[in-house]
């Protein structure tokens, strides 16, 4: 069965892609869902103004995202976690303490899908996370990660 995706599909597709799945998941799940539509004709012709449509609506995006970007340069982020006496943490830290250090000490809400960190954090010290707000925007933010 064809398919045109609405919205990204984890081992599927991505937005506006059109791909093949077997009838029942596309019938059962995807298309009551609002994920995807029956690539008919006359809905790969709708398909080109979506894509016109969702162009506009990223290029208003991504100059707030690029705002948002130059505010995080050159900010370092303190994240207090419990250690051991070597300085070793408990645990390790996460996206989701990250995206709330942004909240708090920077006023930005993050979705903590889109903050990944680049090396496993499991000592005191100075890490970096890679924000992706947007294919085309990413920024890089320190953290320090502090004892409690």
């Amino acid at each position: 069965m064809q398919i045109i995706l609405l919205n990204d599909v984890d081992k599927v597709g991505d937005k506006h892609q059109v791909v093949s799945v077997k009838p029942g998941f596309g019938r059962n799940f995807l298309i009551p869902q609002g994920l995807a539509i029956v690539a008919s004709e006359g809905n790969m012709r709708r398909l080109n103004e979506l894509k016109r449509q969702d162009e506009i609506r990223e290029n208003k995006k991504l100059n707030v995202y690029k705002d948002l970007a130059a505010q995080l340069e050159g900010v370092t982020l303190k994240i207090g976690a419990k250690t051991g006496t070597s300085g070793k943490i408990f645990g390790s830290v996460t996206n989701v303490q990250i995206a709330q250090a942004l909240k708090d000490q920077c006023n930005l809400d993050v979705e903590r899908k889109k903050i990944h960190i680049l090396e496993e954090v499991k000592e005191l010290g100075t890490y970096y996370a890679q924000i992706d707000f947007h294919k085309q925007v990413v920024s890089k933010v320190a953290f320090e990660v502090i004892s409690e």
